[in-house]
């Protein structure tokens, strides 16, 4: 038998203020009251019943329902009154009542009709509300107040505008086909309206088609905004390689777009402010041009892009003014008509710290926003019943998109799952021992074939300064960008082979292992670069354009690393892929991440680097980004296969960021830094040519400045105070401390909030479980003696027919 425990709301309780926890004897008290009472009244219920059926019968009732209390398992159910209660609580209730939802936003669509200045509905006539007694149903109070809700809410809608309307059932957290309902019925009153105004005369029908077309523009604008994500660079590309490939491999094509942006923000500015004022204004040639050869498109140098935009020598020290006819008269041009001066050495130095700037500061926000992102304050215990619940993306109808996107579900499964078996995973002391052993001596081995490669190439930089290479001998200058990208390519070879003897449990160390070992190589390889052009090469040069020569090597390092990874990709991974298939049997080989993101920050690194020496660099490293995404991602569908190990790869696109901004970008902007307050310009070509620094051409542009008159007189004072000065350079690095000191105490503050809010829904769990138990325990014992009371009436019954018969 099913007890029901009904509760009675009071007065006194609607009013009252929910109870303190400190009075807990006081809340005990009541609570063993209400048992009591209940199960009295259950008790006398139950003699009631008992009274009007067989005593057999209820014998066997009382056991079919005790029965019913255990599960199939055996293992102890609630009750029917228990559950009841359950279903009845704050926790169970809030947010899941659909009356109360419509109610809630009933009252928020009346605020609005009433900042609009619109009628009340109250001001209605009864008439104009329909109700439910029309209909011959027996309805609860509780359905029918909901349903008055209802017309209500759908009455107030029809009073707003559209815009209005969409917001309202966007935030509602309803269900689409409640929504959907909810604006059909919204707008069949006015399709009713439109075709009873259609017969009243022409304005009806200017209006109605007034309507219909904001109606038709307003579903075009949700179309367009629901297709705008389509729209994005590669889109359904990187879904594909997500889904296939998981995301791990999808990590290097996020890295690679995210470049391309970084490249594109840096090249407008050079383009509005340095090679488009220096093209339409060209300085005058100093002999007749060079035919174009074809070599140059690998060289760089010594024919036709010598004297172009694309380095630095190109452009004028001087300052730039518009050109003015003569005027009729035959007098000279006005400064008016003349324009305004363009200092072109302050506009180069100006918006190359400018466009670096910017990149400092985008660079910081993703970097930011990645971590973010990846290494959020809360917990990720319900991943796995988030990714099987609400991955499901319902608006899809598309054959291909849903086997797109049960492809990625599917392999986030695998991720996630493959994480928690590693992490439950522990090996043994030996083993992990024997992993240290060889872990250092691959790593002693690694450093010897970095140290290797720095020797040889500082020996051969050494030796190409001693040789100096004719005019007929252009092709020479390759030699010193070859061999670095044939370092930079046979090396990650080696480091891969050495890492097989490792056998890492997790494939996330592994890779992250990969990546400082390729980026050790390739920053001591740079560094050794920077030095030969800064300190060797500007004192051999003294007669010629040395920054022309940093920049044609920087132009040559980035064309034959661009080939190497091409041949490296077309043929280096196609022929691994037949060894692994045809020789050892073991399938199509996996995507070398950190190789090739290693590649894409060392590409990045020296477009960084040639900026200042050639100011079109980020175009050309742009061209390379997209020619590189077709060709990975070609070499990707047909070489590789998915990873052997799925990992979730959740911070990849965090570490990738961070080694772009620090060891890449921190070190370009001390090599920039370094050559504009430290290296003497050439005296042969560039905008620096008469100045004994670059940073000087600020110093001349502000003491022209306090020769111009006291309305310009504030410029001077903020470059002697707030520029040359050292004091607020300490000011600002101090507020940067203490606000990355405030976040981390903030980050700090809401780890601590999450734990005590944790263990406090911990604790409301338990002491739900107590109190279930205990009703449990009531119902229990109440059961047994009703049971008890029946049989001792039954059994004088039986006694007295006994004594009769034998009477």
């Amino acid at each position: 038998m099913a007890f029901v425990l009904n509760v009675s709301e009071t007065p006194e309780d609607q009013g009252s203020p929910e109870p303190s926890p400190y009075d807990e004897s006081e809340m005990h008290h009541s609570f063993h009251q209400l048992i009591q009472e209940q199960s009295q009244w259950a008790a006398q219920e139950g003699l009631e019943l008992q009274q009007r059926g067989s005593g057999a019968g209820t014998l066997r009732a009382s056991g079919s329902a005790h029965q019913a209390l255990l599960r199939p398992e055996g293992a102890a159910a609630h009750s029917t009154a228990t559950l009841q209660i359950l279903a009845s609580m704050p926790s169970r209730t809030i947010g899941r009542s659909r009356g109360a939802i419509i109610s809630q936003y009933y009252n928020r669509t009346v605020r609005l009709r009433r900042r609009a200045s619109r009628p009340r509905l109250r001001d209605l006539g009864r008439s104009a509300r329909p109700s439910l007694r029309l209909y011959d149903l027996e309805l609860d109070s509780t359905a029918l107040e909901e349903e008055e809700k209802r017309v209500l809410l759908v009455k107030e809608l029809q009073g707003l505008t559209v815009a209005q309307q969409d917001h309202m059932l966007r935030g509602m957290p309803l269900s689409l086909a409640e929504k959907r309902c909810l604006r059909e019925e919204t707008w069949a009153p006015k399709g009713k309206q439109w075709g009873q105004q259609g017969r009243l005369g022409p304005l009806s029908c200017c209006s109605w088609f007034h309507d219909t077309c904001v109606l038709a523009l307003h579903n075009l604008g949700l179309v367009l905004l629901s297709r705008l994500h389509a729209l994005a660079p590669w889109h359904y590309a990187l879904k594909r390689i997500g889904g296939q490939f998981g995301s791990s491999v999808l990590s290097y094509f996020l890295f690679l777009k995210t470049l391309l942006g970084f490249n594109v923000l840096l090249l407008l500015p050079l383009l509005a402010f340095i090679v488009g004022v220096q093209a339409a204004f060209p300085p005058a040639p100093l002999g007749s041009a060079p035919a174009f050869t074809g070599l140059e498109l690998l060289t760089g140098g010594q024919g036709y892009f010598t004297d172009s935009v694309l380095y630095y020598g190109y452009y004028s020290n001087a300052t730039l003014n518009r050109l003015c006819a003569s005027p009729p008269d035959g007098g000279l041009c006005t400064p008016e008509a003349a324009g305004l001066p363009y200092n072109m050495p302050l506009a180069y130095l100006f918006t190359v710290g400018a466009a670096f700037f910017i990149t400092c500061i985008t660079l910081v926000y993703s970097m930011s926003h990645s971590f973010g992102e990846s290494y959020r304050v809360g917990s990720t215990s319900g991943a796995h019943a988030i990714t099987v619940f609400c991955s499901w993306d319902h608006k899809v109808t598309q054959k291909w998109a849903s086997r797109l996107q049960h492809d990625n579900i599917r392999t986030q499964l695998k991720e996630l799952l493959a994480v928690w078996q590693r992490q439950r995973g522990r090996g043994s002391r030996c083993r992990r021992l024997r992993q240290v052993a060889t872990l250092g001596v691959v790593w002693l081995l690694c450093l010897g074939v970095a140290l290797g490669c720095t020797v040889a190439v500082y020996a051969f930089s050494e030796h190409m300064i001693k040789s100096s290479v004719s005019a007929d001998r252009e092709w020479a200058l390759l030699a010193l960008p070859l061999v670095v990208c044939l370092l930079n390519v046979g090396a990650p070879y080696l480091y891969r082979s050495l890492a097989a003897l490792e056998r890492h449990d997790s494939p996330v160390l592994e890779v992250y292992v990969a990546i400082c070992r390729n980026l050790i190589l390739k920053t001591v390889i740079l560094g050794i670069l920077c030095y030969h052009w800064l300190g060797r090469r500007v004192g051999t040069l003294e007669d010629q354009c040395w920054e022309n020569f940093v920049g044609q090597e920087l132009y040559r390092l980035m064309v034959m690393d661009f080939i190497f990874m091409l041949l490296d990709t077309l043929f280096g991974e196609l022929v691994w892929r037949l060894i692994s298939e045809k020789k050892l049997r073991r399938g199509k080989p996996e995507f070398d991440i950190a190789g090739n993101v290693l590649e894409l920050i060392y590409g990045q690194t020296m477009t960084w680097l040639g900026v200042l020496f050639s100011p079109l660099l980020p175009a050309i490293q742009i061209i390379k980004l997209l020619l590189l995404f077709y060709v990975k991602k070609t070499s990707l569908m047909a070489n590789c296969q998915a990873p052997r190990r799925p990992w979730l790869a959740s911070h990849m696109s965090t570490v990738f960021i961070s080694l772009l901004c620090f060891p890449s970008f921190l070190g370009t902007a001390i090599f920039l830094c370094y050559a504009i307050w430290q290296v003497r310009p050439s005296s042969l070509c560039g905008p620096f040519r008469t100045l004994g620094s670059m940073y000087e051409a600020g110093k001349v542009w502000v003491r022209r400045l306090e020769r111009a008159g006291p309305s310009v007189s504030w410029l001077p004072w903020i470059h002697r105070y707030l520029v040359e000065s050292t004091f607020p350079i300490y000011l600002v690095s101090a507020l940067l401390l203490a606000v990355i000191y405030l976040n981390i105490q903030v980050v700090k503050g809401q780890r601590k909030v999450i734990s005590l809010l944790k263990e406090q829904i911990s604790n409301e769990g338990e002491d739900k479980i107590f109190l279930t138990n205990k009703l449990h325990s009531v119902y229990d014992r109440k059961e047994r003696s009703r049971v008890c009371r029946t049989q001792e009436a039954v059994m004088p019954s039986a006694l007295l027919i006994d004594d009769g018969d034998t009477w």
